[in-house]
């Protein structure tokens, strides 16, 4: 393995994750019964287009860790913090997907008559959004115990 992979690969996977925490961080923060409004409709509908983007970058630089990186596929999946990390991360992916739903839904509406969603509408995007952020913090615990080799 080339001596410069490892600190590339490592620099790849944590401005991915840097990225879907801004992004998600931003959805989160926006999406809010008293500033929700047709251009903040737009807006998390391009936040959620870049956070998928994110997700996508998190995910491959992740996997290209584990099987170009100095320790090998064999260590890593042998280790119960890797699979505790990629059990969260799909946690977090399944609860963007609902979110996604309920944004792709919403930009639709405002597109066809320019309606806007109710207020238990946004709540609940709200909290799917607020529980994955939430859930995606407990991640970097595993990764730092599972990078010591514990």
């Amino acid at each position: 393995m080339p001596a410069m992979l490892e600190p590339w690969l490592a620099f790849f996977h944590l401005s991915a994750i840097l990225a879907w925490v801004v992004f998600a961080s931003a959805q989160a923060a926006l999406c809010r019964v008293e500033w929700l409004n047709a251009a903040v409709v737009r807006r998390l509908a391009r936040l959620d287009t870049i956070l998928w983007v994110a997700t996508a970058a998190l995910l491959l630089s992740g996997l290209a860790r584990i099987y170009l990186g100095a320790k090998g596929a064999p260590w890593y999946w042998g280790q119960w913090l890797l699979h505790l990390k990629l059990t969260l991360f799909l946690a977090t992916v399944a609860l963007q997907v609902g979110v996604t739903r309920r944004l792709r839904r919403w930009d639709a509406r405002l597109r066809a008559h320019g309606g806007l969603p109710d207020e238990t509408e946004i709540r609940a995007a709200r909290r799917g959004l607020m529980l994955a952020t939430h859930l995606v913090a407990l991640i970097p615990l595993a990764a730092v115990f599972l990078a010591r080799g514990w």
